[in-house]
């Protein structure tokens, strides 16, 4: 059954005006944590040289996923796939999003997101993160100090992420953060690049 998320509408342009200028020209874009399939299907549309691979730990969403792009021809079936496992069921990709999952999952995510990162793709290809995020000695939004507050009542392993720490792990696997982009709504881009 599709699902919707009214938030895709409001931030899928935004996000596709930046994955513009760091996507390859062509390959394989492997997305993790695919949700509710919309952006997937939106951005393979708007990126119709690159072949999408969508993701998702959730049953409910992989079925949600295939029917957002059931007619999408550049986009493969959706496949489960947990960031925190220590095995991915995809060989390789020339790209990696992840749109707001950091802070919805526990840190566990995160860390297997990019160990999964450094080990599939090739020197120079990108793993481009979108989502609200902490950046020491820059005051945090209070919209986003309450979401981190609610994300945490629901569960303590969630909340925004210091990107100083994301960073980190993501050095640890040969991954450094080239850009950090402000976008709407407090969000930020975040565009590693894998290490030669």
């Amino acid at each position: 059954m599709r699902r919707h998320a009214p938030a895709t509408d409001r931030n899928r342009d935004p996000i596709a005006d930046i994955l513009a200028d760091d996507l390859p020209d062509a390959g394989l874009v492997l997305e993790i944590a695919s949700g509710t399939g919309q952006h997937c299907a939106w951005f393979a549309q708007r990126f119709p040289q690159l072949v999408w691979q969508p993701t998702d730990p959730d049953l409910e969403s992989l079925v949600s996923i295939a029917d957002w792009c059931a007619d999408i021809a550049n986009v493969l079936p959706p496949v489960g796939l947990d960031a925190s496992a220590d095995e991915w069921p995809v060989g390789r990709a020339d790209a990696i999003l992840c749109v707001n999952m950091v802070h919805i999952s526990p840190w566990a995510a995160t860390l297997g997101l990019m160990a999964g990162a450094g080990q599939l793709l090739d020197a120079g290809a990108p793993l481009i993160l979108y989502g609200p995020y902490r950046q020491r000695d820059v005051p945090t939004a209070p919209s986003n100090e309450a979401f981190d507050l609610s994300l945490k009542a629901r569960n303590p392993d969630y909340g925004l992420r210091h990107v100083e720490d994301v960073a980190r792990v993501a050095a640890d696997n040969r991954l450094t953060l080239r850009r950090i982009v402000s976008m709407p709504a407090n969000n930020l881009m975040l565009v590693f690049r894998r290490d030669a």
